[in-house]
């Protein structure tokens, strides 16, 4: 192989394949990364066995060949050459790299590319097109709620249906749960529905482009993985055997206190209760109030024996009786962040029961989070 690549774009690809790159393997070459000729384009890949990452970038091709090479070797000695040509050359007979760019020469001990594991194939025709700021807003309002426990691997997962002219993603931890739902410009054949490792998908949103470009998945029968394919990307995951618990069931169908208050002012509140909380218990206390002179307000409160108290007061419109909850504290500052809309109605029951955070005009997201007990 012999090939000239901007030093630029050759340190930018590396950097996205390098996220599934295995820090900890029996296997040498799931620690490397695959750079092969492709097509008239440099490809390079890295997987863990459960998660792939190739991307393809503008190279000239002298000579077509592959080697796989440390992913960490190379990427530190990316960082340290100038923004000027890299020319890479492999000598087959001892499978080294030869990286050459301005006045530094180095050669790294690579392993044959024949070792490196096969990535599937796949025909992106055969997929379904999501715009991706659509995709890429639903991933982070949603996967957020995914669990981080490894005893319980269907929870660390992101139940992804696609139904008709509607696609939906859902994640819970136990304590929480975020539904997000989108309108595809063209309706799916076949009903799909699978459970995507919220790993996979945060890397996805990290890794796909902005604008009015699309990702296209590629669920092929009976091979337990999902192919995200973009313009010069793809990501292959294995999927998440089992069955997703029946979240719908613990959503509350009616509420009997309809609360909205400005996302800002409540994310602002929440940080500050945050700082105060997260050394004691991690509890906020949110209690509703109302006036017959002026609007209502919620009084956002945190209190550590460590710490301190922190108090603020939101004004908000609130419809039904009042009452206080109590609330993980970093639980409703996550959400709170991924609500793009100035206002948000929190529905609430009564102080045992779960709430639900909705976006002010908007039904296509839903946040349930269960309440904390009140000493």
């Amino acid at each position: 192989m012999k090939v000239s690549v901007s030093q630029q774009q050759l340190a930018h690809g590396l950097g996205i394949v390098s996220r599934a790159v295995s820090p900890r393997s029996t296997l040498p070459v799931l620690g490397n990364v695959l750079l092969a000729t492709d097509e008239g384009r440099l490809r390079l890949a890295a997987t863990n066995l459960e998660l792939g990452i190739s991307c393809w970038i503008g190279a000239q091709i002298k000579e077509e060949g592959s080697i796989t090479v440390p992913a960490r070797l190379i990427s530190d000695l990316l960082n340290t050459l100038p923004n000027d040509t890299v020319d890479l050359s492999v000598n087959t007979k001892t499978f080294t790299l030869a990286v050459k760019c301005g006045a530094s020469a180095t050669e790294i001990k690579g392993i044959d590319a024949q070792e490196f594991p096969p990535m599937p194939a796949s025909d992106p025709d055969e997929g379904v097109k999501i715009k991706t700021s659509d995709f890429k807003e639903m991933i982070q309002q949603v996967a957020f709620s995914a669990s981080s426990d490894e005893a319980r691997p269907v929870l660390q997962g992101v139940q992804t249906t696609l139904n008709g002219p509607e696609m939906a993603l859902a994640a819970t931890d136990g304590f929480r749960v975020s539904v997000r739902r989108v309108t595809l410009a063209s309706p799916v054949g076949q009903p799909i529905s699978m459970i995507i490792p919220a790993r996979a998908l945060c890397e996805l949103a990290r890794m796909a482009g902005d604008g009015d470009s699309t990702v296209t998945l590629i669920a092929p029968p009976g091979r337990g993985q999902v192919v995200f394919h973009m313009e010069n990307a793809e990501l292959v995951s294995q999927l998440i055997d089992g069955n997703f618990p029946d979240y719908k069931v613990i959503i509350p169908r009616t509420f009997r206190t309809h609360t909205v208050v400005s996302t800002p002012a409540l994310l602002k509140a929440c940080k500050q209760a945050e700082i105060i909380a997260r050394n004691g218990n991690n509890v906020a206390r949110l209690t509703l109030q109302k006036f017959d002179d002026r609007p209502g307000e919620i009084q956002v409160s945190a209190q550590s024996e460590e710490t301190g108290e922190n108090e603020s007061r939101i004004d908000a419109n609130i419809d039904g009786p009042v009452l206080a909850i109590a609330f993980n504290v970093r639980f409703l500052r996550e959400v709170l962040e991924v609500i793009k809309t100035p206002n948000l109605v929190l529905e609430t029951n009564d102080q045992k029961s779960p709430a639900r955070i909705i976006p002010s005009g908007d039904e296509n997201y839903q946040h349930v989070i269960m309440p904390m007990h009140l000493g």
